[in-house]
């Protein structure tokens, strides 16, 4: 019990810069309202313009809810580029600022700036498959 309550209390002090969960799966669909409907109507999911929000408690700190956001995007769409692929995955981070001097020292390709809004900082990179990845830190 005295080794879980250290653990869960060094993670909320910990600052390393890292990815700390799973924040968005995003896809490009032929027809995005059709797709998202489907997804209501056929598996539940609870969908608006944006897709759905799925929450959840962080093990860490039981009164955090964190999101998920999934979403669909019509195919071609120019949020992905310079991604060929047919989807992106959103990283939830913490300490974005320190992880992204720390990508830049692994030569890693930084596509542009962090981007900060009331719901969290952004920032997007590109994977060795040549896979876009968003990593947002939330506010």
């Amino acid at each position: 019990m005295e080794d879980s309550k250290k653990q869960s209390d060094n993670s909320n002090s910990d600052k390393t810069p890292k990815v700390t969960g799973v924040g968005g799966i995003f896809f490009f669909s032929d027809n995005p309202k059709e797709t998202r409907e489907w997804y209501a109507e056929n598996l539940g999911l609870e969908v608006n313009d944006w897709g759905s929000t799925f929450e959840s408690r962080n093990i860490n700190n039981p009164d955090a809810i964190e999101a998920l956001q999934w979403s669909t995007f019509k195919k071609g769409d120019d949020y992905f580029s310079p991604s060929k692929k047919e989807f992106m995955i959103n990283y939830r981070v913490q300490n974005i600022e320190g992880l992204l001097d720390n990508l830049k020292k692994n030569g890693v390709t930084i596509l542009d700036e962090i981007a900060t809004y009331d719901y969290g900082k952004f920032v997007h990179i590109m994977d060795a498959d040549g896979n876009k990845i968003e990593l947002w830190e939330p506010m």
